[in-house]
This record gives C-alpha cells, structure tokens and sequence, in this order.
C-alpha cells in the first residue's frame, strides 16, 4: 500500500462522482460496508449521514475507516483509501449533502427534515488497481 500524497490520476478519478463503498468497524471489531456518496477535497474524503445511520455511532466508537471508489466506466480500475475520521461535524444547514447531492444527482438534497452529520476522513494509506495499480502485485 502506498502513503499520501496521491498520483494525479488518482486524484482525477476522485474527482468524479463514482459509485463509493465506505467500511466501518462494529463495537465487536466486524467490519460493515455500506454504499456512500463522497467528495474528495485536497486530499481529504467527505461523506455524510443521516443522524440514525448505526455507521456514524460505529465511526464515533471507532474512526477507522476505508473507502472504495470504483471508476464509473470500468470498474476493474478502483482505489481503497484507507485512513480515520479526523472531525465528525453537524451539518446543521445541509450544506454539505447539498454538496454530494449536486455532485452525484444535480440538485439539492431533497430530504431536508432530518439531522445531517459530516465525517471528513484523513487517508493515510492507499491502493490502486487496474489502470491505477500501485504495487507489483499480479494482475
């Protein structure tokens, strides 16, 4: 696995809203893996969620965190960044889903009657495959 900073063709597929699999880590240790916009922002991961997601009491429990984001168009090329939520904010104007919402649906969040949390991930490790391999594993 490789250490930030990340290859400029990392940072560009990152760039796109690609689908996204975020994993946290249970109290007992077992890891969940759960479906996730993300924006990715000087080196940094947003995602977001609804105040009742069981993944933000996991991720308060324990900030460990990975996420993989698969290339849109061939999804054989994907990165895992792994790292841990270094700041668990309120989203208190929504303005950070309206952020992801933009970017993966073109317009404002819709559900506005639910409290919102930010977890801003710091990656502290990564890997590549496909087009964006980073070790000389076999392909």
């Amino acid at each position: 696995m490789s250490k930030p900073p990340l290859p400029a063709s990392a940072t560009t597929m990152l760039a796109k809203p690609n689908p996204s699999v975020i994993t946290t880590l249970r109290s007992d240790g077992q890891p969940v893996s759960t479906a996730t916009w993300y924006l990715w922002d000087d080196g940094r991961v947003l995602v977001n969620m609804d105040e009742g997601r069981k993944r933000l009491q996991h991720l308060r429990d324990d900030p460990r965190v990975s996420l993989t984001v698969l290339d849109e168009g061939n999804w054989y090329t994907h990165l895992t960044l792994i790292g841990r939520v270094a700041e668990l904010r309120d989203d208190e104007h929504l303005t950070d889903i309206d952020r992801l919402a933009q970017r993966y649906l073109g317009k404002p969040y819709p559900q506005r009657d639910r409290r919102r949390v930010s977890a801003w991930i710091e990656v502290e490790r990564w890997h590549g495959w496909g087009s964006l391999k980073d070790s000389s594993q076999a392909g």
